[in-house]
């Protein structure tokens, strides 16, 4: 039986290396709560990941439908998607897991929806006066024609991770990307490319419900390792989603990314990517409306985030103030052996 003071959470979204298990780490951190998972690959690796009390199978076909049942029925009070897919789902069905009690630890559905389409998310900041990288939706490949070179090339939805990120140096490696791109159902984005050496930052800006900002903290991504780069070459680099580096006060990119959670309307988790132009801009080129992957190395500088967001939803008190410890923040992946005698289900 778990005990009366603990907060029983559901994770949806439990892959290794992966936004589940991050922030997982962030609650046992913290301590006081029963953490229970659930994801539709039966080896994912929070299956056997020992920081979660319990884990389940969820059922791709009818996915919503299976986490509420899982929620009803382990008592879970607060539901925190743990990856893009799960949070979309969970955003369209909220109001059904408030009126069964359960709390959804994200942001609002309207955030999530529009940063889900970042043409469209783009264009509202740049309508709002926020600095952004000229960019351009994309729906043949003629529309590449007078687009600034070197560009990067991306899906407008479901980019997360910097999964099918290009770079590329002319409009015909270009118009070859989009082509690629809309060849595999995914609608093309093209971004100004915005060089690496004014500094990649991934800030994490934490907004209450009713809209107020509880605090922001931002990590100065390094470089020296392979698990943070997608590809890179003489003149170009594009990062990976496993974000490691300096963690300071930084607060006039803290500044810049609490303006782009208050234009849009944030009222939970924002996470900003974003890199310094040559004149020292800051200009993001990715704004996702949930907790970053980056929220365990937040946690161990002392701004734990999750824990911070579920008790307020809970109407507890926080355990303190999101401050975070100046540092070198780094990560690795970690193995596992599953049960080589039975296949889960």
């Amino acid at each position: 039986m778990t005990p009366p003071d603990r907060i029983v959470v559901l994770i949806a979204g439990i892959a290794g290396a992966s936004l589940g298990t991050e922030i997982a780490k962030s609650l046992r951190l913290a301590g006081g709560y029963r953490i229970l998972g659930c994801d539709i690959n039966p080896r994912a690796y929070g299956r056997f990941d020992e920081t979660f009390d319990a884990a389940f199978l969820a059922d791709p076909d009818a996915y919503v439908d299976s986490v509420a049942a899982l929620a009803a029925d382990q008592g879970a009070q607060v539901l925190i998607p743990g990856g893009e897919a799960p949070a979309r789902l969970i955003a369209a069905a909220a109001d059904r897991f408030e009126a069964m009690g359960v709390r959804v630890a994200q942001n609002a559905p309207g955030v999530v929806a529009l940063a889900g389409d970042k043409a469209a998310c783009f264009e509202r900041l740049a309508a709002l006066g926020i600095p952004i990288p000229e960019t351009r939706p994309v729906a043949a490949v003629g529309d590449v024609e007078g687009f600034p070179m070197p560009c990067v090339v991306k899906p407008s939805a479901a980019s997360g991770g910097s999964s099918f990120v290009f770079f590329a140096r002319t409009e015909a490696e270009a118009g070859l990307y989009a082509s690629y791109l809309i060849n595999n159902g995914l609608a093309p984005l093209l971004q100004r490319y915005v060089p690496e050496a004014g500094g990649e930052y991934t800030v994490g800006v934490l907004s209450l419900p009713d809209g107020a900002v509880a605090g922001a903290i931002a990590l100065r991504r390094t470089f020296d390792a392979k698990l943070s780069i997608m590809t890179r070459g003489a003149d170009f680099l594009i990062s990976s989603g496993y974000s490691q580096g300096r963690i300071e006060a930084y607060p006039d990119i803290c500044a810049a990314a609490t303006r782009i959670a208050e234009a849009l309307g944030s009222g939970g988790p924002l996470n900003v990517q974003g890199r310094v132009d040559p004149a020292g801009v800051f200009i993001p080129f990715e704004v996702n409306p949930r907790f970053s992957a980056s929220t365990h190395l937040r946690s161990l500088a002392g701004f734990n985030e999750v824990d911070f967001f579920v008790r307020h939803l809970m109407g507890r008190k926080p355990e303190g103030p999101l401050k975070a410890r100046p540092g070198w923040y780094l990560r690795s992946l970690t193995e596992t052996v599953a049960d080589p005698e039975a296949d889960p289900a």
